[in-house]
């Protein structure tokens, strides 16, 4: 029993990380319909930016020094780059952001090199205990932020003018544009705030119990990004926060109960999150929370 509530509070920790990519993740396919496989190698470079400032600047100045840098980079991605070619087909332009990622991950594999970086930050390897179960420290930071920045965003969504403008471009973008709403500048917005969610996640997916900072942290972050924003719905900031908190605690079972599977091999718990994943599509195609589309014909 005591090791079925440890994994769970540490699934649920790890899952308030998994929510964070996602959202990040589902934000720009909400706004622009595009399927953004540059956000690992962006959640890489804000990881990056830390490790490699955090010494000069100091932890608080490494993350904003990483957000203003990854949120930069995003725009560009997403205003420069893919609105030179918006008219393309969907399938076109996610090939075109999976030619950026490896782009962008090889240079910062290179600069990384065989080294591990660290975030720097002020929780360390510290762990709190209480009746018998210890969460990192790092994992109650990560769970906070992550509740507050989803909480934060899901209110502005709801009753801001710039959340109303991102709903009613992402339903009817037409209609939208006929009726004043600039789908560029929410378009350039979104791409903003995919940056700075994918530094913010970085900095939590590569602090302890993570070994640190490597090349292959963006492949790994993309590995938990995709699943849950797909069994969420693509389409819904509330199944990104879903689709999060179900990766991170089927990864933890997976991993805590991994003796008990064996017989399913050792290497089950990488690939658990995308067996539920096709378990859910095969019930729900467009995800839990997912809008249906209809098509008249």
């Amino acid at each position: 029993m005591n090791q079925f509530v440890t994994l769970l509070a540490s699934g649920l920790s790890l899952g308030c990380i998994d929510a964070l990519i996602a959202l990040g993740f589902v934000v720009v396919f909400k706004a622009t319909r595009v399927v953004n496989f540059a956000y690992g190698s962006l959640l890489l470079l804000g990881a990056y930016v830390v490790g490699r400032a955090h010494e000069s600047l100091g932890f608080a100045g490494a993350v904003l020094l990483a957000v203003a840098v990854t949120a930069a980079v995003a725009v560009l991605i997403g205003v420069v780059l893919l609105r030179r070619v918006r008219l393309a087909d969907p399938g076109a332009l996610a090939i075109l952001t999976l030619g950026i990622d490896i782009v962008l991950s090889t240079e910062l594999t290179r600069r990384i090199g065989a080294d591990l970086l660290t975030t720097g930050d002020p929780w360390r390897a510290d762990v709190v205990s209480f009746g018998g179960i210890s969460v990192p420290q790092t994992r109650i930071a990560a769970a906070v932020v992550a509740v507050v920045l989803v909480a934060g965003f899901l209110a502005v969504l709801k009753f801001s003018d710039w959340g109303v403008a991102l709903r009613a471009s992402a339903e009817r973008p037409m209609t939208a544009s006929l009726m004043g709403i600039r789908l560029g500048r929410v378009a350039a917005s979104a791409w903003v705030l995919a940056g700075v969610l994918a530094a913010i996640a970085g900095l939590f997916f590569t602090a302890f119990p993570s070994p640190g900072i490597s090349g292959s942290v963006g492949q790994a972050a993309l590995g938990a990004a995709v699943p849950a924003a797909v069994l969420g719905g693509l389409d819904s900031t509330t199944g990104a926060l879903a689709g999060g908190l179900a990766v991170g605690l089927t990864t933890t079972f997976a991993a805590g109960y991994q003796d008990e599977l064996a017989f399913l091999g050792r290497g089950f718990g990488s690939v658990a999150p995308y067996l539920v994943m096709l378990l859910v599509l095969l019930v729900r195609p467009a995800g839990l929370f997912g809008g249906k589309e209809i098509s008249r014909v």
